[in-house]
Protein backbone atom coordinates (compact mmCIF):
# COMPACT_ATOMS: atom_id res chain seq x y z
CA UNK A 1 0.00 0.00 0.00
CA UNK A 2 2.94 2.36 0.58
CA UNK A 3 3.96 2.24 -3.09
CA UNK A 4 0.39 3.05 -4.14
CA UNK A 5 0.22 5.89 -1.65
CA UNK A 6 3.48 7.30 -3.03
CA UNK A 7 2.20 7.08 -6.62
CA UNK A 8 -1.02 8.85 -5.70
CA UNK A 9 0.84 11.54 -3.81
CA UNK A 10 3.20 12.18 -6.74
CA UNK A 11 0.26 12.39 -9.16
CA UNK A 12 -2.15 14.42 -7.01
CA UNK A 13 0.02 16.74 -4.90
CA UNK A 14 0.68 19.10 -7.84
CA UNK A 15 -3.11 19.48 -8.15
CA UNK A 16 -3.37 20.61 -4.54
CA UNK A 17 -4.72 17.34 -3.15
CA UNK A 18 -4.59 16.89 0.59
CA UNK A 19 -4.14 13.42 2.13
CA UNK A 20 -6.61 12.51 4.87
CA UNK A 21 -6.89 9.29 6.89
CA UNK A 22 -10.24 7.64 6.13
CA UNK A 23 -11.79 4.28 5.18
CA UNK A 24 -8.86 2.49 6.83
CA UNK A 25 -6.33 4.08 4.48
CA UNK A 26 -5.35 7.47 3.11
CA UNK A 27 -7.67 9.35 0.78
CA UNK A 28 -6.87 12.43 -1.27
CA UNK A 29 -9.18 15.40 -1.09
CA UNK A 30 -9.45 17.81 -4.00
CA UNK A 31 -11.52 20.95 -3.50
CA UNK A 32 -12.76 19.42 -0.26
CA UNK A 33 -14.10 16.27 -1.96
CA UNK A 34 -12.67 12.76 -1.75
CA UNK A 35 -11.24 11.67 -5.11
CA UNK A 36 -8.99 8.64 -4.65
CA UNK A 37 -7.41 6.71 -1.84
CA UNK A 38 -5.63 3.65 -0.60
CA UNK A 39 -7.24 0.71 1.12
CA UNK A 40 -6.42 -2.85 2.14
CA UNK A 41 -8.55 -3.78 -0.88
CA UNK A 42 -6.46 -1.72 -3.31
CA UNK A 43 -7.16 1.65 -4.86
CA UNK A 44 -10.37 3.35 -3.79
CA UNK A 45 -11.78 5.51 -6.58
CA UNK A 46 -14.74 7.88 -6.49
CA UNK A 47 -16.04 7.89 -10.05
CA UNK A 48 -19.61 9.03 -9.42
CA UNK A 49 -22.81 7.16 -10.31
CA UNK A 50 -22.73 8.31 -13.95
CA UNK A 51 -19.38 6.56 -14.47
CA UNK A 52 -20.36 3.24 -12.87
CA UNK A 53 -20.73 1.56 -16.27
CA UNK A 54 -17.22 2.59 -17.35
CA UNK A 55 -15.83 1.32 -14.04
CA UNK A 56 -17.75 -1.94 -14.23
CA UNK A 57 -16.29 -2.65 -17.68
CA UNK A 58 -12.73 -2.65 -16.33
CA UNK A 59 -11.04 -5.81 -15.11
CA UNK A 60 -10.01 -6.12 -11.47
CA UNK A 61 -12.55 -3.55 -10.24
CA UNK A 62 -15.31 -4.10 -7.71
CA UNK A 63 -17.98 -1.90 -6.20
CA UNK A 64 -17.39 -0.55 -2.72
CA UNK A 65 -19.70 -2.31 -0.28
CA UNK A 66 -20.03 -1.12 3.30
CA UNK A 67 -21.93 -3.67 5.34
CA UNK A 68 -24.72 -4.71 3.03
CA UNK A 69 -24.95 -1.36 1.25
CA UNK A 70 -23.35 -0.63 -2.11
CA UNK A 71 -21.69 2.78 -2.19
CA UNK A 72 -22.81 4.14 -5.57
CA UNK A 73 -19.97 5.66 -7.56
CA UNK A 74 -17.17 4.20 -5.41
CA UNK A 75 -14.94 1.39 -6.68
CA UNK A 76 -12.00 -0.68 -5.48
CA UNK A 77 -9.31 -1.56 -8.00
CA UNK A 78 -6.90 -4.43 -7.40
CA UNK A 79 -3.48 -2.91 -6.74
CA UNK A 80 -1.71 -5.50 -8.94
CA UNK A 81 -3.55 -4.29 -12.03
CA UNK A 82 -2.20 -0.78 -11.46
CA UNK A 83 1.34 -1.82 -12.39
CA UNK A 84 0.27 -0.87 -15.92
CA UNK A 85 0.71 2.93 -16.03
CA UNK A 86 -2.19 3.28 -18.47
CA UNK A 87 -4.54 1.46 -16.06
CA UNK A 88 -3.42 3.65 -13.15
CA UNK A 89 -3.94 6.79 -15.22
CA UNK A 90 -7.38 5.64 -16.41
CA UNK A 91 -8.63 5.47 -12.82
CA UNK A 92 -6.98 8.73 -11.78
CA UNK A 93 -8.50 10.56 -14.73
CA UNK A 94 -11.95 9.05 -14.14
CA UNK A 95 -11.84 10.24 -10.53
CA UNK A 96 -10.58 13.69 -11.48
CA UNK A 97 -13.28 14.09 -14.14
CA UNK A 98 -15.98 13.37 -11.57
CA UNK A 99 -14.32 15.55 -8.95
CA UNK A 100 -14.46 18.52 -11.33
CA UNK A 101 -18.28 18.21 -11.43
CA UNK A 102 -18.61 18.62 -7.66
CA UNK A 103 -18.97 21.94 -5.88
CA UNK A 104 -15.92 22.85 -3.83
CA UNK A 105 -16.23 22.47 -0.08
CA UNK A 106 -14.39 24.62 2.40
CA UNK A 107 -11.82 22.86 4.54
CA UNK A 108 -13.95 23.54 7.59
CA UNK A 109 -16.95 21.81 5.98
CA UNK A 110 -14.95 18.62 5.36
CA UNK A 111 -14.13 18.11 9.03
CA UNK A 112 -16.37 15.79 11.00
CA UNK A 113 -18.54 17.57 13.49
CA UNK A 114 -17.72 16.66 17.04
CA UNK A 115 -20.52 15.13 19.03
CA UNK A 116 -22.19 17.73 21.19
CA UNK A 117 -24.18 16.52 24.18
CA UNK A 118 -27.78 17.74 24.24
CA UNK A 119 -28.37 20.95 26.15
CA UNK A 120 -29.99 20.49 29.53
CA UNK A 121 -33.06 22.46 30.42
Amino acid sequence: MTALLDRLDLRLAPLGAEPVKMFGGTCFMLNGNMALGTSRRGLLVRVGPDNDAAAAARPNASRMVMGERVAAGYWFVDEGSLADPAEFEFWVELALAFNRTLPAKSRKATRKKQHQPPARA
